[in-house]
């Protein structure tokens, strides 16, 4: 039986925090960001919604990255370059390899695939 959650204006609040913005944010940005408009928020509160949205694929954790977790609201297939100097996140639209080059490579069933890119950004690039 689906255990049923009550309607939260936290949790709403969260996800719409995701939902409009592109910079793969930190549990403790998403807090900043919505704490002067909701005072009693915690960043525990932060951290389980986000978690469970997370286990329910609302979202996806793109693994630590200069030592905080970060997340990501388009759970479309994409690829991530990720800066080494200024530590954003950029979108890579269109996934690096298909599936079906995936598939024939593999062995077995993929259930899924994470690209990510480490670089230096063009911003961050004196030699751009």
């Amino acid at each position: 039986m689906e255990k049923t959650r009550k309607h939260s204006r936290k949790r709403d609040a969260i996800l719409a925090c995701l939902q409009h913005t592109i910079t793969h944010p930190t549990a403790e940005w998403i807090y900043s960001r919505l704490k002067p408009d909701i005072p009693d928020l915690s960043l525990a509160t932060v951290y389980r919604n986000l978690a469970m949205f997370r286990q329910e694929g609302v979202i996806r954790s793109l693994g630590t990255v200069d030592g905080q977790e970060r997340f990501d609201f388009n759970t479309s297939p994409h690829a991530h370059f990720i800066c080494r100097s200024c530590h954003r996140i950029f979108d890579i639209p269109q996934p690096l390899l298909s599936e079906e080059m995936l598939q024939n490579a593999c062995i077995g069933q993929i259930d899924s695939c994470d690209v990510s890119i480490t670089g230096v950004c063009n911003n961050c690039n004196p030699h751009s």
